[in-house]
């Protein structure tokens, strides 16, 4: 039997717009850095590896959804590659050091997404509200 909290859970993401899921997305992936890097330290390797597999496939995701036919697609791919290679190298390596720079790109990413979402709210208030420039 599903729990109340992940069924509200999956409630949330069947209801959210595409923005809010790929902000949950971001905050999924830091969260599986943050436990895989935390298993690394432990020495529980299974639990790190299974941890990074899956920060792995959110960025595999990222990778395969981009729209390239925006500039900023054809920028982000080599950073999703890049962040990609990192996580299976820290993983290999069982580097802390290499997990962290993987985490900080991640990082800045979801911050300028949370910021990308606050300018499209305002600018679709300023032209409702008419304090646009029409």
């Amino acid at each position: 039997m599903v729990n109340a909290a992940e069924a509200y859970r999956r409630q949330q993401i069947l209801n959210a717009p595409p923005e809010q899921l790929t902000l949950m997305l971001y905050n999924g992936c830091l969260r599986f850095i943050d436990d895989g890097t935390a298993a690394v330290k432990e020495k529980r390797f299974e639990d790190a590896n299974t941890s990074l597999q899956k920060a792995q496939r959110i960025i595999s995701e990222f990778r395969m959804t981009l729209n390239m036919d925006y500039e900023i697609s054809h920028q982000l791919l080599p950073l999703y590659n890049y962040i990609y290679d990192r996580l299976v190298e820290g993983n290999m390596k069982s580097d802390v050091a290499i997990l962290d720079g993987a985490r900080e790109i991640v990082f800045e990413l979801r911050d300028a997404w949370v910021g990308a979402m606050k300018k499209a709210r305002e600018e679709k208030h300023q032209g409702e509200g008419g304090q646009g420039y029409a």
